[in-house]
């Protein structure tokens, strides 16, 4: 079955949120909660076209005030500072233990303790590593 994306727009109006279809002239409905959203609007758009639900796939883009875009906008920068400090302590413990450091050492040098090494190192062994033909 071909999906078809819709993305649809929202905002809180009082106790609701109101939804509307950009691309569909016309196609507006409601939910109570956020994350009833996309379920109203593919049943609002499947009783328009005529076809089935399942056939659509929604994109919820919620209108937010200023002060939570900000908000999320830091969550995300957040999380991608972690995820590269993650990536740095990985390949920086990799290289002390194979330096000859022990792991107390690399812990000291890091501020991790020991036992978080000694999990950093046997990740580094279990995991799969892509090779490049």
């Amino acid at each position: 079955m071909e999906m078809t994306t819709y993305s649809v727009s929202c905002r809180r109006v009082g106790n609701w949120w109101a939804i509307s279809v950009p691309e569909l002239k016309g196609v507006h409905t409601q939910a109570r909660r956020l994350d009833q959203v996309a379920t109203m609007a593919r049943e609002a758009i499947a009783l328009l076209l005529e076809i089935d639900p399942a056939a659509i796939n929604i994109e919820v883009h919620p209108e937010l005030p200023g002060t939570v875009v900000a908000a999320l906008d830091a969550r995300r920068t957040a999380r991608d500072a972690d995820e590269k400090a993650e990536q740095a302590t990985t390949t920086a413990v990799r290289a002390l233990l194979s330096d000859g450091y022990t792991v107390r050492d690399a812990g000291a040098l890091l501020g991790l303790s020991p036992q978080r090494i000694s999990q950093i190192a046997a990740q580094n062994t279990t995991r799969p590593t892509s090779s490049a033909a």
